[in-house]
């Protein structure tokens, strides 16, 4: 791929990036989150197109205009997210949409016997009329696997292929790999897990902010190098902190252990006047651990206090009782009724608080849902406004005043400015900086480094699913976040 370019709306996602890969070469393709990695190998795999540059495929250039294109050169693309139909059987998977026929009927004997050989090859010993959905992680990798295969496949990419897998299906996956490679398919395999590239890449290349930011050999794969070329520049302490009011603790968490969790228990407090930023790369665990604090996931062993107060048991409707509040990740889905007017959304979260016998007082409604567009300036013509019409900011600003109203102690963000404008960053950030004047404490999940670098007094990382250490406000650098969030303990305790 020679100097690749990529722009969306608004975003410069690709710059004149290359990417050379070797015949039975295992690449590993690294760099922080919107690096432009996916971007790049979505343009290998035929799903976006470049604006510019070019792909050459044993040296005579190329062009995708869909998947298809790429699939008919050997080029398979496995996604994080695996593309399995859950319903189906392990056979039908390997073939699905490509299944062999006769005289237009699906040739069964044909399909299951295809897909028993190349099970075999990967040593895959599963009975093929499994359903998927009844696989194991490790086992639904392989179906994917045995399904590029099916394609004849000369480039297989994997995206962060072990996020899910337990250590034993890690190694698994690993002895697949080596078999591929050996048998002369090339790899570009995507991963946070620096540790892995160290143990299976014959090279790594690093991309940042969309651009080429360096190449290692197979001598000279390190996790320090790799973390500095990730980071790109020595950032000890620009952070400027914010005149934080020095309060009791809003949210202490003991011994926290959940469903999907990790092995270790979690604590840590917030205090009043307080931003505390939790950090981690994707599949860290982070937006799990924010779900089980607001009774989304089973609790297993801990408690958790508000304002003081030990909650009893945690359900949501008890912590917003308590004060605690979640601002989810994807505000579309899980923070709005996008078919609602913004006024019923500001509302809906105080509805089991503000009535009379089951009627809702319409007075309160009308007077929150005024008082919060105001003060949060959210642009709108009317209360009445459905919220799909709203810009990205504006939704956002909707989500959070769904909770402002409730008189919260602790609020709990999720990628507070994920897809919205500078301006409207910027107006999040200032809002946030009120709210902890007042004395509201915010624990603030972001996978934007400089977002939590500017904004948090003290930022704890997570490391497959684990608390990896805590970042004082004098320790906060990118360097010093990367390094635990892939794994590298502090040489100290934490702070």
């Amino acid at each position: 791929m020679r100097s690749i370019c990529k722009s969306f709306p608004g975003v410069r996602a690709l710059e004149h990036v290359d990417l050379r890969l070797e015949k039975g070469e295992i690449l590993g393709l690294i760099g922080e989150n919107g690096a432009g990695k996916s971007t790049l190998l979505k343009i290998l795999g035929g799903v976006h197109r470049p604006d510019s540059g070019a792909i050459e495929i044993d040296g005579r250039e190329v062009q995708f205009h869909e998947v298809q294109d790429a699939m008919a050169l050997g080029i398979s693309l496995i996604h994080q997210e695996l593309n399995l139909a859950s319903n189906l059987d392990v056979a039908a998977n390997v073939f699905l949409g490509r299944e062999p026929a006769r005289f237009s009927w699906i040739d069964r004997r044909r399909l299951y016997r295809e897909a028993e050989r190349l099970c075999r090859s990967l040593d895959f010993d599963v009975p093929l009329r499994t359903s998927v959905d009844e696989l194991s992680p490790g086992k639904k990798q392989m179906v994917e696997i045995a399904k590029a295969l099916s394609l004849n496949v000369r480039i297989l990419i994997m995206d962060e292929p072990t996020s899910s897998l337990s250590e034993a299906e890690t190694e698994r996956l690993f002895q697949v790999v080596e078999q591929l490679r050996v048998s002369g398919v090339s790899i570009i395999y995507v991963t946070h897990r620096l540790w892995e590239l160290k143990r299976i890449a014959d090279r790594v290349e690093v991309m940042r902010d969309g651009k080429n930011a360096g190449s290692l050999a197979k001598n000279e794969i390190e996790h320090d190098r790799m973390v500095q070329l990730m980071v790109g520049r020595n950032i000890e302490s620009y952070y400027t902190p914010h005149d934080r009011v020095n309060g009791k603790a809003a949210l202490e968490v003991s011994g926290l252990r959940y469903a999907g969790g990790g092995e270790e228990p979690i604590s840590f407090k917030v205090h009043q006047g307080e931003i505390v930023g939790l950090a981690g790369l994707v599949g860290a665990g982070r937006s799990e651990l924010a779900q089980a604090l607001f009774g989304l996931r089973p609790v297993l062993s801990g408690s958790v206090a508000v304002g003081g107060r030990p909650v009893p048991r945690l359900s949501p409707k008890l912590l917003l009782r308590a004060g605690l509040g979640l601002v989810p990740e994807d505000r579309k889905l899980q923070g709005l009724v996008l078919q609602m007017p913004v006024e019923e959304n500001i509302a809906l979260a105080g509805l089991a608080f503000f009535n009379w016998k089951g009627w809702v007082d319409f007075s309160w409604k009308r007077k929150v849902a005024a008082d919060m567009i105001s003060h949060l300036r959210i642009r709108t013509p009317r209360p009445s406004q459905i919220a799909k019409l709203l810009s990205g900011g504006n939704q956002q600003k909707v989500v959070m005043a769904k909770w402002l109203a409730l008189k919260l102690k602790v609020l709990i963000i999720d990628e507070p400015t994920r897809g919205i404008d500078v301006g409207a960053k910027a107006e999040i950030y200032q809002l946030m900086k009120d709210l902890t004047a007042r004395g509201l404490g915010i624990l603030m999940i972001s996978s934007e480094l400089e977002e939590l670098i500017h904004t948090a007094d003290r930022i704890l990382v997570m490391h497959e699913a684990s608390l990896a250490g805590e970042l004082s406000r004098e320790e906060i650098s990118e360097e010093a976040i990367m390094q635990l969030a892939t794994g590298r303990k502090k040489s100290q305790g934490a702070a």
